[in-house]
């Protein structure tokens, strides 16, 4: 936990998305399954991506691939079937080859924090090799938002 706090702390950019809860993401006592939580992390991803330009077809079409290799999710309070959440996603800086964020999903209803969470995703180019330096199109999608 105290490492999420510190994450989120270092944040420079977010983005929020809103998103219900689908009957198909509940167990049979209408709660979230746990393993659901990921999907939204990846809606609050998706929506980061569009509104900062770094988009999964912008990255594959600079040649790249980013796949997730850490995940953490920190349960806070069941989300249940027809819930509004609202998905907030921070950029944290890092001078390494990979994209750190920060999740914070929030009950719509009464701004409640009911998880939070992060992801680690490396770059592989398009042969599969992981970079261990920043591609130039990274590099540069920094420099536009004074990350560097």
């Amino acid at each position: 936990m105290k490492r999420l706090r510190r994450n989120r702390e270092r944040a420079v950019l977010f983005s929020r998305t809103r998103v219900r809860v689908r009957f198909s993401e509940t167990d049979a006592m209408g709660v979230v399954w746990h393993g659901n939580y990921a999907k939204f992390f990846e809606d609050g991803r998706e929506n980061f991506g569009r509104e900062y330009g770094i988009s999964y077809l912008q990255v594959l079409g600079a040649g790249y691939t980013v796949p997730v290799v850490e995940l953490t999710c920190s349960y806070r309070k069941s989300l249940t079937f027809g819930e509004e959440i609202i998905v907030e996603t921070g950029y944290v800086p890092s001078e390494a080859a990979k994209i750190q964020l920060v999740y914070a999903l929030y009950r719509a209803s009464d701004n409640e924090l009911m998880a939070s969470g992060t992801t680690v995703q490396v770059f592989l180019d398009k042969d599969g090799q992981l970079q261990l330096t920043a591609p130039d199109f990274y590099r540069e999608w920094k420099r536009k938002w004074n990350i560097i």
